[in-house]
């Protein structure tokens, strides 16, 4: 119940505000952009003054003061969206048919129609403002007979900017997912909000006016071939006529217009700025750091304390930030690192520094725990081995900490890889979800799309086949561990087959039936056809490097945790007056060392030392996709700070024979 009121306080007094201040800057600045919109849309060359004195009236007449206040509706809009779906932790898809399911998500459709229609709200207030033929949706047509009364046309032109609004908006919906734009980074220089905004401007224009050329583009081919449809739907429902002395759009003279394909490219980058600054507002003013309290002399502030704070799940913002106040306060605030070394009066405990640093070897032990599950199933390298053979041994790490040891790593895992990194590509498949720990482009054994080759490599050798047991041939032998397998497992020799026991009656008794062994064939007859389908396989099969992007999406927390550890080891060498730090040194060192060699052993994998291109066309933050990167560095130099600290009296910290060998290389600047 704490935990639910502390989080209600934060999202309720700082995550609210803070959105709505985004909000209020992006409307703030909404008449300067669209005078700069009214400016390129009325465009005159050859009549300057002319073209200024119309722009200046245009701005202040009483129609455009009606497209600011829809305006305004439209960016609150996208703002709530942008305060709805954000997320610290992007939601990276391993296979092609993980991003289609994204994509066909409920949630996603109501976003996609949720843009449609605010696209199209905002197309319709650039037509009102360029006027001329983009004005009106209907307008007297031009070829009437003087005797029949004057008939109503439908305005293509009008109707073909409109739907290029919700077009944009559409796509820029999709885009969004793709492209991660809900995701925010955390920056790792801290600026003053102002800059960041000023910094940004540039980007948000190249990515608006890239993205509009883009999405335009491919509207005309769109409206080449659909556009009948719509201009006939509005015919007959608004019982107007087409006008035909005017060219159809839907053909490719009405297209091949220049002053068209500009109104519509400044209205669709005029439409993506505005929501791409509100993007940017949203960003800069929800990352703004956070000074949380270490200590306080009020009961009920206690749980609005780091040390309270640091352990909450939800929201995830919240760990966050209270992560990032952790590695500044470690390195910048020597008044704030006294009260975490500070002891409890009375009784005289080193709660706030239990409590930190019990969550931060958590989150150490966390993504150890993912790496070694990860890595023991790679390392199978197409052999039958189970997750549990590699679970059950233990790392040096786990060997060096005494099971009484209050400040070991928890087993809970309060922070998860996304699904989409263990889950299965396919969901709902003829065996059901398969086990949150099966690894990305990992060998799967009962994946429908297995190749059957797999299968007989991998399958239990039969008790009196020639690979059973010891082979004797010297031509032959067994194929030995790949990768990572232990070298126990290649140099023991395996015992002599015992005798396979008599079934029992319940075994018996437990044989499927003649039905379910039917419906079982035929299930693999169909798993076997499927396989051998290419396109099948191109939407199925896993994406190496989204899988190892998504094995650290959640990097940058325990980055944080690493930098606020090592800094407070660091400086609990000379301010830590009763020397609470130096009774966790050796789990902390454990924790750094045990993720250091599984980190060096993903490094080994293919595809993981490939650093993926920068996009600078497009508005979503890629730093995710380095963060494997930014994790080694930083655990390398945490690891060097404490070492170069402490030197030689390192030595008297108990560990591993394997650690120590590991840290000397650190003490003689070796790594």
């Amino acid at each position: 119940m704490i935990s639910v009121q502390q989080s209600c306080w934060f999202v309720r007094k700082v995550i609210w505000w803070r959105a709505a201040a985004s909000i209020a800057w992006a409307v703030l600045l909404l008449p300067l952009t669209t005078g700069v919109f009214v400016f390129l849309s009325r465009f005159s060359f050859f009549h300057p003054v002319q073209w200024i004195y119309e722009c200046v009236s245009l701005m202040l007449d009483i129609s455009s003061i009606f497209s600011l206040i829809l305006l305004s509706g439209v960016v609150i809009v996208i703002g709530f969206l942008n305060l709805k779906y954000y997320s610290v932790i992007p939601t990276i898809a391993c296979s092609k048919i993980a991003l289609l399911g994204q994509l066909l998500h409920p949630r996603q459709f109501f976003n996609s129609l949720v843009h449609c229609i605010m696209g199209m709200i905002m197309a319709w207030c650039c037509a009102i403002t360029i006027g001329g033929r983009y004005e009106t949706l209907c307008s007297p047509c031009q070829q009437s007979d003087a005797e029949s009364p004057a008939c109503m046309c439908l305005n293509e032109y009008h109707l073909f900017l409109l739907l290029c609004g919700a077009f944009v908006g559409f796509s820029h919906s999709l885009l969004g997912v793709i492209h991660n734009m809900n995701y925010v980074a955390f920056h790792a220089v801290q600026q003053y909000k102002y800059l960041r905004f000023k910094a940004s401007i540039p980007l948000v224009l190249k990515c608006s006016a890239a993205q509009a050329l883009y999405s335009v583009c491919h509207f005309f081919v769109v409206y080449f071939f659909l556009g009948h449809a719509p201009r006939a739907w509005l015919c007959k429902t608004l019982n107007l006529d087409v006008d035909g002395s005017v060219h159809a759009l839907d053909t490719v003279g009405g297209l091949l217009d220049l002053s068209l394909l500009y109104h519509t490219w400044t209205s669709a980058s005029f439409l993506l700025f505005t929501w791409y600054t509100t993007l940017l507002l949203f960003r800069v003013f929800v990352t703004e750091l956070y000074s949380f309290p270490v200590q306080t002399s009020f009961t009920d502030d206690v749980q609005q304390c780091l040390p309270k704070v640091i352990a909450e799940k939800h929201p995830m913002i919240l760990k966050f930030l209270a992560l990032q106040d952790l590695a500044l306060l470690s390195q910048h605030s020597p008044m704030r690192r006294a009260e975490v070394f500070s002891l409890s009066q009375p009784g005289g405990h080193p709660h706030n520094w239990n409590a930190i640093s019990k969550e931060c070897l958590s989150l150490l032990s966390d993504l150890t725990q993912r790496l070694v599950a990860y890595h023991d199933t790679v390392a199978t390298n197409g052999r039958s081995k189970t997750l549990s053979s590699g679970s059950g041994r233990k790392t040096s790490s786990e060997a060096s900490v005494s099971p009484g040891d209050p400040f070991s790593p928890r087993p809970a895992i309060p922070m998860k890889t996304p699904t989409s990194v263990f889950a299965r590509s396919i969901a709902g498949g003829p065996r059901g979800p398969r086990s949150p720990l099966t690894a990305p482009f990992t060998p799967d054994l009962d994946s429908p799309f297995s190749s059957p080759a797999l299968r007989c490599i991998t399958a239990p050798a039969e008790q009196f086949s020639p690979w059973h047991g010891t082979v004797q041939s010297p031509h032959i032998f067994r194929r030995g561990p790949k990768l990572w397998s232990t070298s126990t497992d290649s140099k023991s020799s395996s015992p002599p087959p015992s005798p396979a026991p008599a079934p029992s009656p319940k075994q018996e008794a437990s044989k499927p039936g003649f039905l379910a062994q039917f419906l079982q064939n035929r299930r693999e007859q169909v798993k076997h056809f499927l396989a051998k389908r290419v396109l099948i396989m191109y939407w199925f099969n896993k994406l190496p490097e989204a899988s190892s992007q998504a094995l650290f999406s959640d990097g940058q927390a325990h980055i944080w945790a690493l930098e606020g550890l090592s800094y407070l080891v660091q400086a609990s060498y000379s301010e830590d007056q009763f020397g609470v730090v130096q009774t966790t040194l050796p789990s902390i060192l454990g924790s750094m060392l045990a993720l250091q060699e599984a980190v060096d052993r993903h490094f080994k994998l293919p595809h993981a030392s490939s650093k993926p291109s920068r996009s600078g066309s497009v508005m979503g933050d890629c730093n995710y996709k380095t963060l494997r990167f930014a994790l080694r560095a930083t655990l390398k130099t945490a690891l060097y700070r404490i070492t170069s600290t402490f030197r030689e009296h390192l030595n008297a910290v108990q560990m591993s024979a394997e650690h120590r060998k590991k840290l000397q290389h650190f003490l003689e600047y070796k790594e």
